[in-house]
């Protein structure tokens, strides 16, 4: 089955089409974070009401509540969310590491893969890569990551060396571990989901061009940018980005995974990347910052943020943006969602996350159509 399918280039961008056993979606694309198997305060009427198709869910969350096996009970996380559209689970991975560097009581990595405490109850868990896939099947998402090693960025270059060959090593047992899931549950190629390898190489082109190669030896469905994507200032890593891309295969799908920003997304999508998720649009939502277009092009200083907050929309009676058509704008002013964030009213939060996603979808189909 061709799985993926370019159809226009220009100066390292492209545009496709990635197929999934729950629809085609044209390339590139934005998937929210629905971390717990939501969008926090956002129905999944509201979600389709500006634009959005495939989400991400958090694999760590979803092991620890409501657990794997309970969605597999249910019949998977599309009929416990009641959502049609593609479905991403990461591996978990990431927020366990996390976890355990930021308190290393809470657990340990070793090569077998990681032991770590619930942050709910203290019970111990194990995430080998095996178990990574089994779970991910069980949760029931349409595209898959591999447990991989990401590291700090700052980290030496010895540490990040390691955790290329990790993440290989592990890769190819995620790999096994796929396969043989598929035959157990008897799933074909149209039936199937997806798999997604990660580069890992922290800062180091030449290791993310290692790991990129060894990766590819297995021929995985897309490939993922694995890391941290910013330096210790909070600047991307353009070069890094750039050369991991071009060490992918033209014709599989690349993920930046947690970019991002919606400069760093047009930077990435020139650089050569097709899918991104982010938690951006939805927590500054709900913090009162909201992206508005400054131009009808993708170029520049293209988009401002404000914070709906400040005094100075106390008696502004203006949409959020008049070239918007997101509820947000089309039925409410900047004066009452000011006053909703004053008054503590949840609505507030959710009416700028809702204008952020139509933004980020409406960004998206601007990178489609240059």
């Amino acid at each position: 089955m061709d799985i993926f399918t370019v159809t226009t280039t220009s100066h390292g961008s492209r545009n496709g089409l990635l197929k999934t056993r729950k629809g085609t979606i044209a390339t590139p694309f934005f998937m929210p974070d629905a971390t717990r198997g939501s969008v926090r305060g956002l129905t999944n009427n509201a979600l389709r009401s500006v634009g959005v198709s495939p989400l991400v869910v958090n694999t760590y969350h979803l092991m620890l509540q409501p657990t794997a096996s309970f969605l597999a009970e249910v019949g998977g996380i599309h009929t416990f969310m009641q959502w049609d559209g593609p479905l991403l689970t990461d591996s978990g991975g990431y927020q366990v590491y996390s976890l355990i560097h930021k308190n290393p009581a809470m657990g340990k990595i070793t090569e077998e893969g990681a032991t770590f405490r619930s942050v709910l109850d203290g019970s111990v868990h194990v995430l080998t890569p095996q178990k990574a896939i089994q779970t991910q099947f069980d949760i029931g998402s349409d595209m898959m990551v591999v447990l991989d090693d990401p590291r700090p960025t700052d980290a030496s270059r010895s540490v990040h060396e390691a955790a290329v060959e990790r993440t290989v090593r592990w890769a190819k047992q995620c790999k096994s571990a796929f396969e043989k899931e598929c035959v157990t549950r008897g799933l074909d190629e149209t039936e199937r989901p997806l798999l997604f390898a990660v580069v890992q190489g922290g800062p180091y082109v030449d290791l993310r061009e290692r790991c990129a190669q060894k990766l590819q030896e297995m021929d995985f469905d897309g490939y993922g940018f694995g890391g941290r994507h910013i330096d210790a200032d909070g600047t991307l890593m353009y070069d890094v980005v750039v050369a991991t891309a071009t060490a992918l295969p033209e014709d599989k799908p690349r993920f930046a995974l947690g970019i991002g920003t919606p400069r760093d997304i047009v930077t990435c999508y020139h650089a050569g990347w097709d899918m991104f998720d982010c938690v951006i649009p939805t927590r500054e939502g709900r913090h009162g910052r909201a992206f508005l277009f400054q131009s009808d092009t993708c170029e520049g200083d293209f988009y401002e943020v404000i914070n709906i907050t400040n005094e100075r929309f106390t008696k502004d009676m203006r949409p959020l943006s008049s070239a918007c058509d997101c509820p947000a704008c089309t039925e409410y002013s900047r004066a009452y969602i000011k006053h909703l964030f004053r008054v503590n009213e949840p609505l507030g939060g959710q009416l700028v996350a809702l204008h952020n996603l139509f933004f980020f979808t409406t960004l998206m189909k601007r990178l489609r159509n240059t």
